[in-house]
């Protein structure tokens, strides 16, 4: 309702094309994919990204941002290849701006991971999120958040490809990373979560 009468308000002024309108627009998409309004959300993500390409050209890191957000939806759709081509034009794009080791960019080499265990394609998903961890341990240290999240996804791919040794020594270390985060202590669902993967490993060899 809120971001409704935001949006009506910004499209009088300052104008349909505004970046506080288009940033709505972008929230509304957002929104609407948590709701699980897949196609509501398709359509302020166009939109979106539409108004963005013309206010500040396709490169510009808010285009990019409703690039990837794309990305992230048609992923979760399973349109594979809608989803690549989003998440490589994101990619390009922030490492053009920002550089490879951006945490914009790692996000979408994450990401790109992500859809590759999806599609099966193991060697690339390694290879994503080795980049993307090595990225998150220069950027941010091995305890922030996004650090042990990416060490407990290469667990669960090589859980998955039955290299229980690696995931087993990946699993503790996003486990010990966990622990170690004073500053998010109470970040209890991320740590159960990786609890969970470590007991079901150890359950399974």
């Amino acid at each position: 309702m809120m971001y409704k009468r935001a949006l009506a308000g910004n499209e009088k002024a300052p104008g349909p094309n505004h970046k506080t309108t288009l940033s709505t627009v972008n929230n509304m998409g957002i929104l609407y994919v948590n709701q699980g309004r897949h196609e509501d959300a398709e359509m302020m993500y166009k939109r979106a990204l539409a108004g963005k390409e013309k206010a500040w050209g396709p490169d510009h890191t808010s285009t990019l941002e409703t690039v990837n957000n794309l990305g992230v939806l048609y992923s979760s759709q399973t349109r594979h290849e809608d989803a690549e081509i989003m998440f490589k034009r994101a990619l390009a794009g922030y490492e053009k701006a920002w550089g490879p080791d951006h945490t914009s960019t790692l996000d979408t080499v994450n990401n790109m991971g992500i859809l590759y265990v999806n599609q099966g394609r193991h060697e690339d998903v390694e290879m994503m999120y080795k980049r993307a961890l090595a990225g998150y341990e220069k950027a941010w240290g091995p305890d922030h958040p996004s650090t042990p999240n990416t060490v407990n996804n290469l667990g669960i791919l090589y859980q998955i490809q039955g290299r229980h040794e690696d995931a087993e020594m990946m699993y503790k270390r996003a486990l010990a990373g966990k622990k170690g985060m004073i500053i998010y202590l109470y970040s209890t669902p991320p740590l159960q979560k990786l609890t969970c993967n470590l007991n079901n490993y150890i359950n399974q060899v």
